[in-house]
């Protein structure tokens, strides 16, 4: 027999491509091992980063809340010294008024000083300029009593707006006490 014309064994083809499949599915096992435990790797470093995050999130809102609370206490302490300011305010324009109210009588005792001052002729010189000064003094009076009683008005309105801020922080504040008690 002829060594070319050999008989090839068809067997023996099979066994050659159950062989190299045997082979690929192998390589491609392996493979997938390998991606694996790359997806593995990367899953686990992900979720220590996110329980990273997650502490430092938690301590921050407690920070905040402890923060907040700092804030709205403040805003009760500025009421409070507000509603001071104010009663004060009220003191110095009751005050203000009366002296105005003594300044008032100030127009008599010039009237008297003018009928004096028509048998003194230098006293009327004297008395004329202070008679202008206490014209000035009651228009200046008058003026101050004015802005006293605006300023008044103003820190009434700052006080109600003091207790609008005040209740609004304290409505903000609300949902950062959930977590004080999750919060070491």
């Amino acid at each position: 027999m002829n060594p070319q014309h050999e008989q090839i064994d068809p067997r023996k083809a099979i066994v050659e491509v159950m062989a190299r499949l045997g082979k690929e599915t192998q390589l491609h096992i392996d493979e997938r091992h390998e991606h694996f435990q790359v997806t593995d790797k990367v899953i686990k470093r992900i979720s220590i980063l996110l329980l990273i995050v997650a502490v430092i999130n938690v301590y921050l809102v407690f920070v905040l809340s402890k923060n907040l609370d700092g804030i709205v206490d403040n805003m009760d302490s500025m009421s409070a010294r507000l509603v001071k300011i104010d009663d004060d305010m009220t003191d110095i324009a009751i005050t203000i008024e009366q002296f105005d109210t003594h300044i008032t009588y100030m127009h008599v005792i010039a009237g008297n000083i003018g009928d004096m001052t028509t048998n003194l002729p230098l006293i009327r010189l004297n008395m004329g300029s202070m008679t202008e000064s206490l014209q000035s003094i009651d228009n200046d009076m008058i003026a101050m009593e004015a802005a006293m009683n605006h300023i008044d008005v103003n820190m009434q309105h700052m006080t109600g707006g003091m207790s609008g801020v005040q209740y609004n922080m304290r409505k903000f504040a609300e949902p950062m006490s959930i977590f004080n008690p999750i919060i070491p």
